[in-house]
């Protein structure tokens, strides 16, 4: 049972506190994105290192940094929100590392590209957990400094820096670091790996087969023969399956027509994600190792290479978690207003998030939505 002076209340429009106080960003910063390890391989230590002297780093964000520049919900504007956290104070404790797991499509003519893919992973070390909370891109948000936009906007307008900020902001938890893979990146990554087995329907896999046909990625109209049921995915395949949000019929000029949405979509690249950690749970420290070291180059982080290597080393430790899902916005907690997903009462979901995430740190009533 948590200590009661461990308890934060944040049902309330103002208290919003930190669940502890910092003790070291090294202790804390223990784990990453699984898929980042996923993200990282090579064969024998010296590679190893001298791998993770050619990732792709990026300055680290951090509240607490003299320096810092990540947003807090002060940013939001007065009025215009049902979100108040008081003295802008974000959500930790120093047994959760939350890092965001960005997917970014560069072939866009914005700098920074678009984010296909939004998964914050937390690695729950109270409760023996790893957490996937999907965000959805049509999300009606603040963006500081850009005002209420779809929520796929901030990185379009400041990459993954800004994308961080501004969840921090309007959901009030705090992101530890965070990992970028473009389309390109993903495919290498899943091939290296050796592909990936999944369960697929008969329509993911005729979506599959029909977008690597049209995209001249093969010749062979149905280069998936297999019927439903566990398939086994190149990374190309793979990417089709993870961005695959349905097909209206006529669309693109197709005759096949698949139902689907965005919901959709999220709920298979948590499944993506979740499979190949499964895949991943017999490995050893020394095929860990190797995975990290070929795939890191191909990712862009903000992780420092000490946390990478402590990361690697907890590794085996992590894989061994349950893993648990959420949606933002959750069930029931939201509603179409046009193109944008708004919320029905942000505070709510704000608390419904909190409580998925750290459990029973949080107190206040837990709202009736359950975690998709």
């Amino acid at each position: 049972m948590a200590n009661k002076e461990n308890l934060v209340d944040i049902s309330s429009n103002t208290q919003v506190r930190k669940l502890y106080k910092k003790r070291g960003r090294a202790k804390r910063i223990i784990c990453i994105v699984l898929s980042v390890i996923l993200l990282l391989s090579g064969s024998g230590m010296i590679y190893y290192y001298s791998v993770l002297n050619s990732l792709n780093y990026e300055d680290i964000i951090d509240t607490d940094d003299d320096n810092n520049t990540s947003a807090t919900a002060s940013t939001l504007p007065e009025g215009e929100s049902h979100l108040t956290l008081n003295d802008g104070d974000l959500l930790q404790d120093s047994k959760v590392l939350n890092v965001m797991l960005f997917g970014a499509d560069h072939r866009s003519q914005d700098v920074n590209g678009l984010s296909d893919t939004m998964i914050m992973l937390s690695i729950d070390n109270n409760h023996k957990k790893l957490k996937l909370t999907s965000f959805q891109r049509d999300t009606y948000v603040y963006i500081p400094d850009y005002g209420y936009r779809k929520l796929n906007a901030a990185y379009s307008y400041g990459g993954s820096k800004l994308a961080v900020q501004t969840i921090e902001a309007n959901f009030g938890i705090k992101i530890d670091r965070y990992a970028v893979v473009d389309f390109q990146s993903f495919v290498e990554i899943i091939d290296i790996l050796g592909g990936v087995d999944i369960e697929l329907t008969d329509d993911e896999i005729e979506y599959i087969n029909y977008q690597m046909y049209k995209n001249k990625q093969v010749t062979d109209r149905y280069t998936i023969k297999d019927s439903a049921g566990v398939v086994h995915l190149t990374g190309q395949e793979a990417l089709w399956y993870a961005r695959n949000r349905g097909l209206d019929k006529n669309e693109d000029n197709n005759e096949i027509g698949l139902d689907g949405d965005d919901w959709d979509r999220t709920q298979r690249q948590r499944k993506l994600l979740d499979t190949i950690f499964t895949s991943l749970k017999d490995a050893d420290l020394a095929q860990i190792v190797s995975i990290v070291s070929s795939v890191g180059p191909l990712v862009t982080t903000n992780l420092k290479k000490n946390e990478i290597t402590t990361l690697v080393s907890h590794a085996l430790t992590y894989l061994d978690y349950d893993m648990e899902e959420y949606n933002i916005p959750a069930q029931g907690m939201w509603y179409y207003d046009g193109s944008y997903i708004k919320f029905n009462d942000l505070e709510a979901q704000r608390l419904d998030f909190a409580k998925f995430i750290y459990e029973d740190l949080i107190t206040g009533e837990t709202s009736t939505t359950t975690a998709q």
